[in-house]
């Protein structure tokens, strides 16, 4: 392994919840070993990116329900084509020589494994997503 694949790997975090077995697809396998743990590793600089994101966007984010922001975030995902791909790229950009190999064998299915653990990463952090102003310590 080269000195760039064993960097990655190192500084990737564990991810307990992700269960390995014999009787998973491969597909399955490559989003619990890769995915899981890029994406995990990635959080707070996807939280900062999808904050550009509002601000970009004029910030129509801020006004909306619960209910609307979660399918703003989903929308800015799927549909926002630009966005989708800089966070693929993010992901991509972390995986290992032999990864991205398996990865290119199949990047349809693991691209949308891929942007739906993008998108519960950030609903996730939902309540990071309000106006600056109101994130300041008092």
């Amino acid at each position: 392994m080269n000195t760039r694949d064993h960097n990655l790997k190192q500084t990737r975090p564990e991810v307990l919840t992700a269960t390995i077995n014999d009787n998973m697809s491969s597909d399955e396998r490559f989003q619990n070993l890769v995915l899981r743990p890029v994406i995990k590793l990635q959080e707070e600089l996807f939280i900062v990116v999808f904050r550009n994101y509002i601000v970009k966007h004029k910030s129509v984010f801020y006004g909306l329900t619960l209910e609307k922001r979660i399918d703003y975030i989903e929308n800015a995902i799927h549909k926002d084509m630009k966005f989708r791909n800089s966070l693929k790229g993010m992901v991509i950009g972390q995986f290992t020589l032999e990864e991205y190999a398996i990865y290119i064998e199949n990047s349809s299915a693991l691209n949308k494994r891929m942007m739906n653990l993008v998108k519960e990463r950030l609903l996730s952090n939902i309540q990071l997503f309000e106006k600056p102003e109101y994130l300041t310590a008092v």
